[in-house]
């Protein structure tokens, strides 16, 4: 069933909030305003799922071949998936991230800056009944983002064991989280960077969750060479370095990278969402060694 227990809520600080509100709300009130906010975000997802009048058409970019598990076919070729879903996938190759996760029946998983929940359903087809999946938001997103697209994405009855967890990102997790399989952290690590958030405090929290063995997967765009952590604010992307510094520094081992994501044709310099996240992106797994 659905949980959402009193405790799930609990705020950082108030200076971080303050810093995350006054860093996030000028590009986030753009978001919502723009068409190009879409359901690819998974940290500030509006329900459009359009991309902007201005876009440029969809590229037609070869897609790195990434070896595909019978799982994430059976999740993905799901007749009860939304059409929403389905606009979506051309873009975020869910079969080709749940095989890279490597997410089986029967995990534990928490998908943080879950937004509007797209991923989150795929980790539930994929977890079964006998898995688990934690979703987490923060108070500013849920309030001007995904206030209607979030509670609906729960009434379906295939994400009806998720446990709901409202939270900043100061204190990710609740206390008795532990011993995941996998964390997930999909196209919102660039957020936490823009709000001036304790990343390093986070990735040990993140650390200290998952089991010996267990795999914490981060994607993100791709930001220019020497930007910075600058570009998380005005671009909405991260140089995938910067990630991997800081997410190593908290114990980590990257074990592995995925090419599905890539696309050439990306100059690096569009804001993402304004170019409907049509964007050259990097995924990261990263481990908790035994």
């Amino acid at each position: 069933m659905f949980h959402q227990p009193s405790t799930a809520i609990r705020f950082g600080s108030a200076l971080w909030l303050a810093a995350a509100l006054g860093a996030c709300s000028t590009d986030e009130a753009a978001q919502k305003e723009d068409p190009a906010a879409t359901g690819e975000s998974d940290s500030a997802t509006v329900d459009s799922a359009a991309a902007p009048a201005d876009a440029p058409a969809a590229r037609a970019v070869e897609v790195v071949p990434y070896e595909v598990s019978a799982l994430a076919t059976q999740v993905v070729e799901a007749e009860d998936r939304t059409d929403k879903d389905r606009d979506m996938d051309g873009r975020r190759h869910p079969a080709e991230l749940l095989s890279f996760i490597g997410v089986q029946p029967g995990w534990r998983v928490a998908d943080l800056g879950t937004g509007a929940g797209y991923t989150l359903e795929l980790l539930n087809r994929a977890v079964g009944p006998d898995g688990q999946v934690y979703g987490q938001n923060n108070a500013h997103v849920l309030k001007n983002f995904v206030s209607e697209s979030w509670p609906a994405r729960l009434a379906r009855p295939i994400n009806a064991n998720t446990v709901r967890l409202d939270r900043e990102f100061a204190d990710v997790l609740p206390d008795d989280v532990k011993d995941l399989d996998a964390v997930t952290f999909i196209f919102s690590y660039h957020d936490v960077v823009a709000a001036g958030g304790d990343r390093a405090q986070l990735n040990r929290e993140i650390y200290d969750a998952l089991k010996p063995g267990g795999v914490y997967v981060i994607a993100d765009h791709h930001a220019p060479e020497g930007s910075g952590l600058e570009a998380a604010s005005t671009l909405h992307r991260l140089e995938r370095d910067i990630v991997v510094q800081e997410v190593t520094d908290a114990g980590f081992v990257l074990v592995e990278e995925g090419q599905f994501l890539r696309d050439p044709t990306d100059d690096l310099q569009a804001v993402s969402y304004k170019v409907g996240f049509r964007t050259d992106r990097y995924v990261l797994k990263f481990q908790k060694q035994q």
